[in-house]
């Protein structure tokens, strides 16, 4: 089979030396979007490592449950390839951290995302945050509050509700 331009031996030098530019030109566009995304994202808390200059922590415990049973918030979230993120885990007890350079609106939903919580999966309509033992109705963008309490109760896409609903007639 000749591809197309292949065929005459002029116009094959043509589109080859035209998909060598154009591969160059990609690979070029790319490496500079890497390097500016980079460059722009080091003072992100939510994409930057953090350093030893700390001026603001905040500290808070969160429970997760999925279809009614409790999920451990696991150890070393936000610790990576030898990079500590602002928000992170030291134990598996539940309770998260927050650090950065100066004050940030840190929410629970950006610990759920460099968790890599599989959000996509529930039923956010039907799940519920509390704080303090009161329901927040900003659910994840509920801000993290040093100290605070937060419970979050998740119903997965793939729960079946019947199963918690008593069909018998009454005695």
């Amino acid at each position: 089979m000749i591809w197309p331009g292949m065929g005459d031996p002029s116009k094959r030098k043509k589109t080859l030396k035209y998909l060598i530019m154009t591969a160059i030109v990609g690979a070029g566009v790319a490496a500079l979007s890497s390097g500016i995304q980079g460059w722009v994202n080091t003072d992100n808390p939510l994409k930057a490592c953090i350093s030893d200059d700390i001026n603001y922590r905040v500290s808070a415990t969160l429970e997760v449950y999925i279809d009614k049973q409790r999920q451990s918030v696991p150890a070393k979230v936000g610790f990576k390839d030898g990079c500590q993120r602002a928000l992170y885990t030291e134990t598996d007890d539940g309770t998260i951290h927050a650090a950065w350079k100066e004050e940030y609106p840190f929410e629970i939903g950006h610990f759920l995302w460099i968790w890599e919580f599989p959000l996509r999966e529930m039923q956010e309509d039907k799940s519920k945050m509390f704080v303090d033992g009161k329901e927040s109705p900003e659910f994840i963008r509920t801000p993290l509050i040093d100290g605070a309490h937060y419970r979050i109760e998740f119903i997965s896409k793939a729960y079946d509700e019947f199963k918690d609903r008593d069909f018998a007639p009454p005695k």
